[in-house]
């Protein structure tokens, strides 16, 4: 029998229990292309399940990979094709609005195509960051290796996370989102600190 979800991924419970594995796909390939869709809750509410028994943690696994890799392509080629101005036009619809997306764009050149990887982990950037490079003009191999690999790391933590914490979950993802701003000052922070070595160097190599 699946164990109750706590708190706020119990609404997810129905739509698991019906459709499992595919919830899991969809859920993650549409929010990462800016559909408000639950795709990390849903990975999380599926983790749980699979310590449970319910669900095989491999299989869930490796679906929130392809799915995430193949989302934020999506939004690659979204963002490459339509550009700016599709985004303007259309992005409102799903919760990307200008000023969202001009803020995401600003953070994104600022941090270079390392964000990639690290975008998975920020509320905003998960959705758009595939858009984003694609309007950049990022080429896509380098966009598609730091997606892989943020792809790994954000489902494997989570599903790891949830598979072995069960129901108490929620209080380790309240304490990891509490600490997230942090996290994001100090890569920011590095960012900047590798960027101003590489400015002097160059510098004194003239």
């Amino acid at each position: 029998m699946a164990p109750p979800l706590p708190g706020p991924l119990a609404h997810l419970a129905p739509l698991l229990g019906h459709y499992g594995y595919w919830a899991v796909g969809v859920g993650v390939f549409v929010e990462d292309f800016g559909v408000p869709a639950p795709g990390e809750t849903i990975l999380i509410a599926a983790a749980i399940y699979a310590g449970a028994g319910q669900l095989n943690i491999v299989a869930v696994a490796v679906i929130a990979f392809v799915a995430a890799v193949a989302g934020d392509n999506v939004g690659y080629l979204i963002g490459r094709s339509g550009g700016r101005a599709f985004v303007h036009r259309w992005g409102r619809y799903v919760f990307l609005t200008p000023e969202r997306f001009h803020k995401a764009e600003l953070f994104f050149r600022r941090h270079g195509g390392g964000i990639v990887t690290v975008a998975r982990f920020i509320e905003g950037l998960r959705q758009a960051n595939g858009i984003i490079a694609g309007t950049s003009g990022m080429p896509w191999l380098r966009f598609l290796a730091f997606n892989t690999l943020g792809a790994a790391l954000w489902v494997g933590l989570w599903a790891t996370l949830a598979y072995v914490a069960g129901t108490h979950i929620t209080t380790l993802y309240d304490e990891i989102t509490r600490y997230q701003l942090y996290a994001l000052i100090a890569f920011g922070v590095l960012a900047a600190t590798l960027i101003a070595r590489r400015v002097l160097k160059r510098r004194h190599q003239n």
